[in-house]
């Protein structure tokens, strides 16, 4: 199938690039996940190995300085890490299982990371000493993330982390854009779940639209934009003609993650958050004419971006010339990593 996707698929028509320290900042973030309790020594610590998360960052900013390629490193870890523990190790098998764990984590967001001396429960991964997960619906692997007394467990403090460094660059309005992104994210994944307790598949539409949150493309943008720069302001990001780039740039990572992604997602009960599960269930294609059909919304996507692109190029002027780099680089590096990544293989 690897071999299939390639061929399927456009090549981003974009520089390749890869930061110079981003194996010394792979090793860095693994050592903070462990900080975190994140992950533990057995199957999770492997599992973010394998998903390289700063080989991802690397190559989006490929020119940014170390301090903040390991902040967009860290984001990512903690990303997959959610990820993981709500796909595979059945934290967001239902609502009523996940709901919990995204309310300690939306008061983390609340309140910016921040610490709080209110008696705040734990949330899902209460400390155990043993590396186990304890309460109604948790994950059953033998290292998933251990709390740290800490709303959320060791998700939370990881998250309340994450939100403290951000908040020492002293740019409020990206704090803010990052916390809303990473809420909207985190109530999507209740979508998700419901879903998947109904083996429910959506819609081509709807799924177009949640992905956009699922993915979690947009607070990785935004931490993505710090590196590059300084990012436009809230005037020219509510531009419709940036906004369309935008949701097309975020559509056109989720798919390129979906079509590398869809072999592995294909167990026993296939999970119906693919746009190939998705286009098939509403066109009543097969599996390969349903991929292609996929591949084609790619392909067609990305020409699509290369004028809407062009248009701002001759009309929004040199500030805007950071903003579009940084998109450049996310689409060649979301197809350079997932051709590459052990994550999908």
């Amino acid at each position: 199938m690897r071999s299939f996707d390639v061929s399927a698929l456009l090549e981003p028509p974009f520089v390749s690039r890869r930061h110079p320290a981003t194996d010394a900042v792979a090793a860095a973030s693994l050592e903070w996940a462990h900080r975190q309790g994140l992950v533990g020594a057995g199957r999770s610590a492997g599992r973010l190995h394998r998903a390289g998360a700063a080989e991802l960052a690397g190559r989006a900013c490929p020119q940014a300085s170390v301090a903040h390629l390991r902040l967009l490193t860290d984001l990512f870890s903690w990303l997959f890490v959610m990820d993981d523990v709500c796909d595979d190790d059945g934290l967001g098998s239902t609502p009523a299982t996940l709901a919990p764990t995204v309310a300690a984590l939306l008061d983390v967001l609340d309140r910016h990371g921040a610490p709080t001396s209110r008696g705040t429960p734990t949330g899902r991964y209460a400390p155990t000493g043993q590396g186990t997960p304890t309460g109604q619906g948790t994950p059953t692997g033998q290292d998933a993330p251990t709390g740290r007394g800490a709303p959320g467990g060791a998700l939370g403090a990881a998250l309340a982390d994450l939100c403290r460094r951000v908040r020492d660059q002293r740019r409020p309005a990206l704090l803010l854009r990052l916390v809303g992104q990473l809420r909207a994210y985190l109530l999507a994944l209740l979508w998700e779940a419901a879903n998947r307790e109904h083996r429910r598949v959506p819609g081509v539409a709807e799924y177009r639209q949640m992905r956009r949150h699922t993915g979690a493309v947009r607070p990785s943008l935004a931490l993505t934009d710090l590196a590059y720069g300084r990012p436009p302001g809230a005037r020219r990001r509510v531009d419709p003609a940036l906004v369309a780039l935008d949701d097309l740039a975020v559509d056109l990572v989720c798919w390129c993650n979906d079509l590398f992604s869809y072999r592995k997602e294909q167990g026993p009960v296939a999970d119906p958050h693919n746009l190939v599960t998705v286009l098939a269930a509403q066109t009543g294609r097969g599996e390969a004419d349903a991929f292609r059909l996929a591949a084609g919304w790619f392909n067609d996507g990305l020409a699509g971006y290369l004028v809407r692109e062009a248009a701002l190029v001759a009309h929004g002027g040199p500030a805007l010339t950071p903003y579009l780099a940084a998109r450049r680089s996310w689409l060649r590096a979301t197809y350079d990593w997932s051709a590459r990544a052990d994550r999908y293989a």
